[in-house]
């Protein structure tokens, strides 16, 4: 039963239907592109317009105000690493490395944004604080094992994360 169902999935995919289905794909995935660009305009657009409102109040001293801006710029990284990921993936080339540098510069955003103030008791702060830590620790970890295992030479064909 099993090995029947892979090969009809082969043939799916061998035939006009898969084939079709895989152009439909890439045109979705490009579309999803093209929409980030348009959040990364509007992102771009609103830290400017913050970056000003810090700058014309005073409030360029504020730490809570600059952990602000700096939370809006790196969620723009967070916008163009999903774009890069999209547009990889579109080309059939591999996307791990990207997710893994995007999931990195994510919890980096959240350890920068981080406030024990806004937690219930100060033991919760402080598992939150340690499993981040930890998160962030794997992901560079898996970072440089990805970049070691990527290296020209030793990349993979297949694309698949």
């Amino acid at each position: 039963m099993y090995v029947e169902h892979i090969l009809l999935c082969v043939s799916i995919t061998q035939s006009g239907l898969g084939r079709l289905s895989y152009r439909v794909m890439r045109w979705l995935v490009l579309g999803a592109a093209y929409f980030t660009i348009v959040l990364f305009v509007i992102g771009l657009f609103d830290m400017i317009l913050g970056l000003y409102e810090l700058l014309s109040s005073g409030l360029f001293t504020d730490p809570n105000a600059v952990i602000e801006l700096l939370d809006t710029v790196l969620l723009l990284l967070i916008i163009i690493e999903v774009h890069r990921t999209l547009i990889a993936y579109a080309n059939d080339e591999p996307v791990l490395e990207i997710v893994v540098s995007t999931a990195i510069i994510a919890v980096a955003r959240d350890v920068i944004g981080f406030r024990a103030e806004s937690f219930a008791t100060g033991q919760e702060a402080l598992s939150i604080a340690a499993a981040s830590g930890v998160l962030l620790l794997a992901l560079v970890l898996v970072y440089a094992a990805v970049k070691r295992i990527e290296r020209p030479g030793n990349r993979s064909s297949s694309g698949e994360v």
